[in-house]
C-alpha cells in the first residue's frame, strides 16, 4: 500500500483522457474562473451557475451530445439521494426545538447549572447542542434574545456572550451532519455520513473549545465593550405553561446521534466477525441508525412530544406551517448541493479530476491538504460555506476515486478537511458575516477582527486535527 498522506493514482481508476492533461487542466482553471465570475459579478445564483458551467465544460471536454443529458442528470440524482432527506430532516427537527421553547429552556437550564459567572460558556454548550439540527443563521437568531437578557442581567459587554455563542454554532455547521456542506461533501466524495459525523465531533469539540470559546473570550475582552443594540423588538415568548421540559428536549437532540453511532459501532462489529452479519437484531439496528431514518425519527417525536401531545385540540394547520417554514430555507440549499454533484460528476466523466489528480501527485500534495486548499480558496472567493465546500467535493472526488486506498475513515477525513477549508476566512463576501456583524452592532473592522479570526482558526485547527487523524487511521 502507499503512502496514506499522499495522493497515489490509480490509473484504471480514472476515466480515459481523450485531450491532453495540459488541455483538461485549462479547462478546470477556467471553468473555476467562470463559475466566480457568474456568483460573484454576475450575482448569478449558484444553482444556475454550477449548471451552465457543467455543461460548458462537458462541451469543452469533448462529452457528445447523446450523453450530455445523462453526464448532467446521473449525478444529480445520486447527490439529491444522499442529501435531499438528511438536510431536509434536521431543518425541521431545529424549528421545531426553537418553536416549541426548546432552545429558551436548554439555555436556562444550563445558566442555572453553570453559575452567571460562567454564563459565557453556559450559552456556548447551548449553541453547541442546539447547533445540531438547525443552521447558523437561525440558529444564532433564536439564540440571540437569551444573548442579550444575559448580556444585561449579567453585565460584562455583549461579545463576552455573543462571541461564544457564535464560535459554537460555526463547528457545528461547518463540521457536522446533517448540516449542508459535510452531507454534501461526503455524498460528492462517497463518505459514509455516520463516519464523517464521529469525525466532526472527534475534532470538532476540542476545536470549538480552543477556538470556538477560548479565543472568543479573549478577542471579547481584547475588543471595545458593546452594549446590547435594540435590533428584535419585543420578543415573542414561548408560551410558559407549555414549554418542554429541559431532558426532553436534550433527548431529542441526542436521539439521531445515538442512533447513528449505534450505526456505525454495528456494522464496525460486523466487519470484524464480532457480529453476525445476517444476524436480524443488527440489521433492525443498522437501518434505524442510517442517518436519513435516524433524523426521521427524531423529527417525527419532536413533532408529537413537542408540539402535539403539549396542546389541547387539533393542530394540523399549526404543524403543517411550522414543517413549511422549516423546508422552504432549505430548497436553494439542496438544489446547490445537487448542482455541485454535477459539476463533479462531469469532471469524472471528461477525465479532468484524473488529470488534476496526476498534478497533486506531480508536486506530492497531500490529497487531505488539498482538499482544504481548494475550499480554502473558493471560499475566499465567493464567500458561501456550502458552494466552497460543495465545489472543492466536486473537484476532489475524481482524485479521491482515482487513489484506490482510501479507507472509509480516511474518506471522512478528507470530507471534514474540505468542509474545514470551507469555513476558514469569512470576510466581506460572505453573508454570515454580515448577520453576525449588524446583530452585534460591530462595525465592519471589528467583526474582521473577531469574527474572521474565530472562523479561520476553527477552519486551521479543525483540519489540523483532521490530518493528524488521517495520518494515524489512514
Amino acid at each position: 500500500m502507499t503512502s496514506p498522506s499522499t495522493l497515489v493514482l490509480a490509473a484504471a481508476a480514472a476515466p480515459e483522457a481523450t485531450l491532453p492533461v495540459p488541455v483538461l487542466l485549462l479547462i478546470a482553471v477556467l471553468a473555476i474562473a467562470v463559475l466566480l465570475f457568474l456568483i460573484m459579478k454576475v450575482r448569478l445564483h449558484a444553482f444556475f451557475s454550477l449548471i451552465i458551467v457543467s455543461l460548458l465544460t462537458a462541451i469543452a471536454a469533448g462529452v457528445s451530445a447523446a450523453d450530455l443529458l445523462e453526464t448532467i442528470v446521473g449525478p444529480f440524482g445520486k447527490t439529491l439521494g444522499n442529501v435531499a432527506m438528511l438536510v431536509g430532516f434536521g431543518a425541521v427537527l431545529g424549528r421545531i426545538v426553537e418553536t416549541s421553547g426548546g432552545a429558551q429552556v436548554i439555555s436556562e437550564k444550563l445558566i442555572g447549572l453553570f453559575g452567571e459567572k460562567r454564563a459565557p460558556l453556559a450559552l456556548s454548550v447551548a449553541s453547541l447542542l442546539f447547533g445540531f439540527p438547525i443552521f447558523l443563521d437561525a440558529g444564532f437568531i433564536v439564540m440571540l434574545p437569551i444573548i442579550y437578557t444575559v448580556a444585561r442581567r449579567v453585565g460584562g459587554g455583549l461579545l463576552k456572550y455573543a462571541l461564544p455563542a457564535a464560535g459554537a454554532f460555526l463547528v457545528m455547521h461547518a463540521l457536522v451532519p446533517p448540516h449542508p456542506g459535510p452531507v454534501a461533501a461526503a455524498g460528492i466524495v462517497g463518505a459514509d455520513v455516520g463516519l464523517v459525523l464521529m469525525v466532526g465531533l472527534l475534532v470538532g469539540l476540542p476545536t470549538w473549545y480552543v477556538a470556538g470559546y477560548r479565543l472568543s473570550l479573549l478577542l471579547a475582552a481584547r475588543t471595545q465593550r458593546i452594549s446590547v443594540p435594540e435590533l428584535l423588538g419585543t420578543r415573542q415568548e414561548a408560551d410558559q405553561a407549555v414549554l418542554p421540559r429541559f431532558a426532553l428536549v436534550l433527548s431529542l437532540l441526542l436521539l439521531p446521534l445515538v442512533l447513528i453511532f449505534m450505526n456505525t459501532g454495528i456494522k464496525t462489529l460486523q466487519a470484524t466477525g464480532v457480529v453476525p452479519e445476517d444476524a436480524l437484531w443488527a440489521q433492525i439496528l443498522v437501518f434505524l441508525g442510517n442517518t436519513p431514518i435516524a433524523l426521521l425519527i427524531s423529527a417525527l417525536l419532536a413533532m408529537y412530544l413537542l408540539l402535539v401531545r403539549p396542546h389541547e385540540g387539533p393542530i394540523g394547520s399549526a404543524l403543517e406551517k411550522v414543517v413549511d417554514d422549516s423546508l422552504a430555507p432549505v430548497c436553494s440549499i439542496i438544489l446547490i448541493t445537487g448542482a455541485g454533484g454535477i459539476f463533479g460528476g462531469v469532471l469524472t466523466a471528461t477525465g479532468i479530476g484524473g488529470a488534476m489528480a496526476s498534478s497533486l501527485q506531480a508536486v506530492g500534495m497531500p490529497l487531505i491538504l488539498a482538499g482544504f486548499l481548494i475550499a480554502v480558496i473558493m471560499r475566499v472567493a465567493q464567500g458561501s460555506a456550502t458552494v466552497a465546500g460543495t465545489t472543492a467535493a466536486g473537484l476532489m472526488a475524481p482524485a479521491v476515486a482515482a487513489s484506490g486506498d482510501q479507507s472509509p475513515l480516511a474518506l471522512a477525513c478528507i470530507v471534514v478537511a474540505i468542509v474545514a477549508g470551507a469555513i476558514t476566512l469569512s470576510h466581506v463576501n460572505d453573508s454570515g458575516f454580515w448577520l453576525v456583524s449588524r446583530f452585534l452592532g460591530l462595525s465592519t473592522k471589528t467583526a474582521l477582527s473577531t469574527w474572521t479570526v474565530i472562523a479561520t482558526a476553527v477552519g486551521v485547527m479543525s483540519f489540523a486535527l483532521c490530518w493528524l487523524l488521517y495520518v494515524l487511521v489512514a
